[in-house]
């Protein structure tokens, strides 16, 4: 008998997707090893994503002293494209490998010099480098990922907003017109 009540540790977590069609309901094997060394395999049901997801992130920031809901991002280094720059901050900050689908016009606040691009990256979650992940954070920075189903996004930032978190712009923004979409039918 093991004295663990504990003793699914899970070694590999090879998970085969024996009909991956969004939103159906799909078998899996999950390979796992028990408290005695013996590896195992164990089938159960799993539903796909029913629809395109974004990409989170939680990280405190100090000049609104609350951790803020964010997508990834960063500063363009010099001889950088906004294109490789954000492949290169997705997978430092998430450890996630993706591909750029495409660049947004340059964009600018309105109150001062600065300006932004939003780049779509894709990533392929069946991918090895998209398994395993292994963010490249630095020393002063803390972040947690998470991602939401693009659909529900307004109504996350409502909840996540209630418990105290901030909402970036870019974030509320995009839930905004994905809202308006929705209740125009557009």
């Amino acid at each position: 008998m093991v004295e663990d009540a504990r003793w699914t540790r899970l070694v590999l977590c090879a998970i085969d997707h024996l009909n991956h069609r969004k939103g159906e309901l799909t078998g899996s094997r999950t390979t796992y090893q028990d408290p005695l060394g013996k590896q195992r395999t164990w089938e159960h049901a799993e539903r796909a994503p029913s629809g395109p997801e974004l990409l989170l992130q939680k990280q405190f920031r100090p000049p609104v002293d609350k951790a803020v809901i964010e997508i990834p991002a960063g500063l363009v280094d010099v001889g950088e494209s906004a294109a490789e720059s954000a492949v290169r901050e997705l997978r430092e900050e998430t450890g996630y490998h993706g591909k750029v689908s495409e660049v947004s016009p340059i964009m600018f606040n309105g109150f001062c010099n600065t300006n932004l691009s939003m780049v779509h990256v894709t990533v392929d979650m069946t991918l090895p480098e998209n398994q395993n992940l292994k963010p490249e954070l630095e020393e002063n920075e803390f972040i947690e990922v998470f991602s939401l189903p693009l659909k529900d996004l307004y109504a996350e930032c409502k909840r996540l907003e209630d418990q105290d978190y901030a909402i970036d712009a870019r974030v509320g923004t995009l839930a905004e017109g994905i809202e308006l979409a929705r209740r125009w039918n557009l």
